[in-house]
């Protein structure tokens, strides 16, 4: 649950952000002035400058939802830490064998990541993994080759 709250507070945040850019752009964005009848025209269309800014503005906003979930992907679902140590494993030779894909791990054991970096069939979602204790797991396997 810790997880989901994590990426509703990144959406917040971010929207918050937006919405601070677009009373910037309106604030530094001059109005037209209003026409015969008292009516402000709409400046979207008609004005080239307001529409490539509105356009930056869609690009920025876009931008800024794709790297919040960027981010949230590559955390741990447990403790919210960044995974790391990326290993590439399998072979771009031996694709039906061993498609090529890249495991992260969480450094404090949490569990792993592997994201598929070939996707034939359509888009794969990364499998999570979750281990009580990896560190743990690990040193009794070299404990027991002793």
């Amino acid at each position: 649950m810790k997880y989901w709250g994590f990426l509703a507070a990144k959406l917040i945040a971010a929207g918050a952000l937006a919405y601070g850019v677009a009373m910037l752009i309106v604030a530094f964005r001059p109005s037209a002035s209003p026409s015969m009848l008292g009516i402000r025209p709409e400046q979207f269309a008609p004005d080239l400058l307001t529409t490539f800014i509105m356009f930056g503005y869609f690009i920025f906003c876009l931008g800024l939802l794709y790297g919040v979930i960027l981010d949230q992907r590559y955390r741990c679902r447990t403790c919210l830490r960044r995974l790391r140590m990326p290993v590439a494993t399998g072979s771009w030779t031996h694709i039906l064998l061993s498609p090529p894909r890249t495991e992260y791990i969480c450094t404090y054991g949490h569990g792993t990541l592997k994201v598929p970096e070939l996707q034939i069939g359509g888009p794969h979602p990364p499998d999570w993994q979750p281990h009580e204790d990896m560190w743990k797991e690990l040193f009794s396997v070299k404990d027991s080759e002793k």
